[in-house]
């Protein structure tokens, strides 16, 4: 039993010697505890100018949410950014309180009554440059990041769950939860802390049913960013990158908007995730928590524009000016030489006449929608090129890479959900702006006859996969197209050169034909003009000025098409009534005459071509009356088109010299000599053939088009090749 009553000491270390961990908890405390005091002490008493509190009064008008500037926090105390910037899923719930106990104390002092505390959601914004989404690394975990992007998918809204109410199932006790923001979940304890009673069974390991109705619940939503296709290097994929937004700013944003962000750069445990990373626990996919956002143009945003007074003022003193028309139309496209009226029709579809809606309900547009048709090299994509910049919302697309559906609507199956849902084409993302269509010839004509119902009816139609559905495509057309053998043919009526169906035409309101004319003195002013534009590129100075003028031309199409639907005048009613039965009359006599229909229909579509006209001339000056001096500029505008278009190429009334007749009567019988009846040649082996033996090649084809238009010879394989017939 020796040494049972050493003098040995016994300690125990709990109370009278705090451990380093209690000691940082209650510093981490201590901080939380004053941070949460500043934060209080920013939204009441920063102020902005003398007396202009601008958090206080911000908070009384819009109790759900604080728009905070960093640049103000940093100004009010030097500390709370950095705490934010490197720990913000700590402190922005403590911000968030703060908020909400401000205006429980506001209110109080308004309306004398007990406060509620409610929710505010706390939004953050700066103006520091936005980073690149691709040098965002494992780094910048848990810190606030800025990028921006367009985004490219809105998924549906979920509820996601703030608090879960769990229930034991064995002692029926309960508990509540916190869940992780963003797409985190809520970890729920193992086993229950009931102790048993004597005589009752203790409670099993995971005995927790989560009870849905009784947990806590907020809006959430996930969007897909894209970067910017400008910030793309050549020759890569453009990234993208999730998003997770809640609450207040759910649904606020379409597919197609260009968004600026700030955010939390979090992880999280996708359920989808390949085999091959099943059994890694460490891999996790990166996404965005977001905690502020803005629309990188307001331009493009589907909301209604601010302008200021001073803006407004401007616009309605350039609109009075008698000289408005011609100053719109001198900034379109000024890098183009001449096509002047191809610019004014321009200038038309993008200011646009007045939508209508019916007593009916039948709704009829007011977009303009305009084809130019011509020569190589004549400026055509130049001008879709500056359409997509100055719309207010434009997309671009080419006549061969686009299918029906990337122009219409597409039906998606989700990749988690299995669950069918549409994704808007070109046309719906454009709803309200232009869309730009080049090479529209090289359309596949299935595809072609998709944009019917869009370009008159303005409404897309689908009925796929179980989804039966009509989205809104209110836009214009702005088409650019080669004729069927790359250039315009004078020899060829206008019929072969335009070969585009009268279905697609009639559609359109403005047909420009753009022929590259060889004349001596504009060869000499087009060539100055583009090798002065050349040496001129890199001035800076004038740079500036042009994209300040561009985004002026943005925002007066803006102000216009939001403020002003003019109608027509009874007078200028009248004479357009009278110049359209004179152009139905004139078309009648020219088809009796020539034996043969008008390649471009002159049909009531065409009239209300011309009403739409009258009143985009008008909107740009912003009246509300179109008047008769505005139905004759559209009257002019649409006889140098259409009118033009429809008249253009060769008839048989083209007056023949003696000598030329009888040259294309040998050239006829030459051809039925080459061709027995029910056989066929190509077209190029028989002109170089007849060329051999001394004929020219023009009067070879002008007795080709006469055999043609009296059916004795047909063109077959895009006219490459010629059958006789019986």
């Amino acid at each position: 039993m020796s040494g049972w009553d050493e003098g040995a000491v016994y300690y125990s270390d709990q109370a009278q010697f705090p451990d380093d961990a209690v000691a940082a908890t209650a510093d981490a405390n201590h901080r939380r505890h004053t941070t949460l005091i500043k934060f209080k002490e920013f939204i009441r008493n920063f102020e902005r100018d003398k007396n202009v509190f601008p958090y206080r009064e911000s908070l009384i008008e819009n109790p759900k949410f604080l728009l905070v500037h960093l640049e103000d926090l940093l100004a009010f105390d030097a500390d709370l950014p950095s705490l934010l910037r490197s720990s913000p899923a700590d402190f922005l719930p403590l911000f968030e309180t703060a908020a909400a106990e401000v205006l429980a104390s506001l209110k109080m002092k308004v309306d004398n009554e007990e406060p509620k505390t409610e929710e505010v959601q706390i939004l953050l914004t700066s103006k520091e440059d936005s980073m690149s989404m691709r040098s965002i690394g494992a780094q910048f975990i848990s810190k606030l990041v800025k990028i921006s992007g367009i985004t490219i998918a809105a998924s549906r809204v979920k509820a996601k769950a703030t608090y879960v109410h769990l229930s034991c199932k064995n002692c029926k006790s309960t508990l509540d939860v916190p869940c992780r923001p963003g797409l985190g979940g809520a970890i729920v304890p193992r086993s229950c802390g009931h102790i048993p009673q004597a005589g009752e069974e203790p409670c099993p390991i995971d005995p927790w049913i989560i009870v849905p109705d009784k947990s806590q619940y907020v809006d959430q939503q996930t969007l897909k960013l894209q970067e910017n296709p400008e910030d793309v290097p050549t020759g890569e994929l453009p990234r993208n990158m999730l998003l997770s937004v809640d609450r207040h700013l759910v649904q606020t944003i379409v597919p197609g908007t260009r968004l600026t962000i700030m955010g939390i750069y979090s992880i999280f445990q996708s359920a989808n995730s390949p085999a091959s990373h099943k059994g890694a626990v460490a891999v996790r996919q990166p996404y965005i928590r977001v905690v502020g956002l803005e629309e990188t143009n307001e331009a493009s945003s589907r909301g209604a524009a601010a302008f200021t007074q001073e803006e407004i003022e401007k616009f309605k003193k350039f609109a009075s000016q008698p000289d408005a028309y011609k100053t719109v139309c001198s900034k379109i496209a000024p890098s183009i030489f001449g096509h002047d009226d191809v610019k004014k029709a321009v200038a038309c579809l993008l200011f646009g006449g007045s939508r209508k809606n019916l007593p009916d309900g039948v709704k009829l547009r007011g977009d303009v929608n305009v084809l130019l048709l011509g020569d190589p090299s004549t400026a055509k994509s130049q001008f879709l090129k500056f359409v997509e910049k100055t719309a207010p919302i434009a997309v671009y697309t080419s006549g061969k890479g686009s299918s029906a559906a990337g122009l219409t609507a597409s039906v998606i199956r989700d990749g988690s959900s299995r669950e069918f849902y549409l994704e808007g084409g070109a046309m719906v993302l454009a709803d309200g702006g232009v869309v730009c269509i080049d090479e529209f010839d090289k359309m596949r004509p299935e595809d072609r006859v998709a944009i019917h119902e869009a370009m008159e009816q303005q409404t897309i139609s689908i009925a796929k996969a179980g989804i039966t559905t009509v989205l809104n495509s209110r836009t214009s057309v702005l088409a650019a197209a080669n004729p069927p053998s790359g250039r315009y043919d004078d020899l060829k009526s206008a019929q072969d050169n335009i070969d585009l169906q009268t279905t697609i035409l009639s559609r359109f309101d403005l047909i420009f034909i753009v022929k590259d004319i060889r004349m001596y003195n504009q060869d000499k002013l087009i060539a100055s003009h583009i090798i002065k534009i050349h040496a001129s590129a890199d001035a800076v100075s004038a740079d500036s000025k042009v994209s300040k003028e561009e985004n002026w031309l943005k925002r007066y199409i803006q102000y216009c098409r939001l403020e002003c639907h003019p109608r027509l005048s009874e007078s200028a009613s009248a004479k357009l009534r009278d110049q359209y039965v004179q152009i139905r009359k004139d078309m009648r006599r020219q088809a009796n005459e020539t034996g043969e229909a008008a390649p471009i229909p002159i049909t009531v579509r065409q009239l209300e071509a011309i009403v739409r006209l009258s009143e985009a001339l008008a909107k740009m000056k912003l009246s509300h009356v179109a008047t008769e001096n505005e139905v004759n500029e559209a009257i002019r505008l649409f006889t140098v088109s259409t009118m033009d278009a429809a008249r253009s190429g060769i008839n048989q009334q083209v007056n023949l010299t003696a000598e030329m007749a009888h040259e294309i009567k040998q050239a006829e019988t030459q051809i039925k000599r080459r061709i027995p009846i029910g056989n066929q040649i190509s077209e190029r082996r028989l002109i170089d053939d007849l060329t051999r033996m001394g004929m020219n090649e023009s009067i070879i084809r002008r007795a080709l088009i006469i055999m043609h238009q009296r059916d004795e010879v047909e063109y077959k394989r895009e006219r490459r090749v010629i059958l006789r017939k019986v």
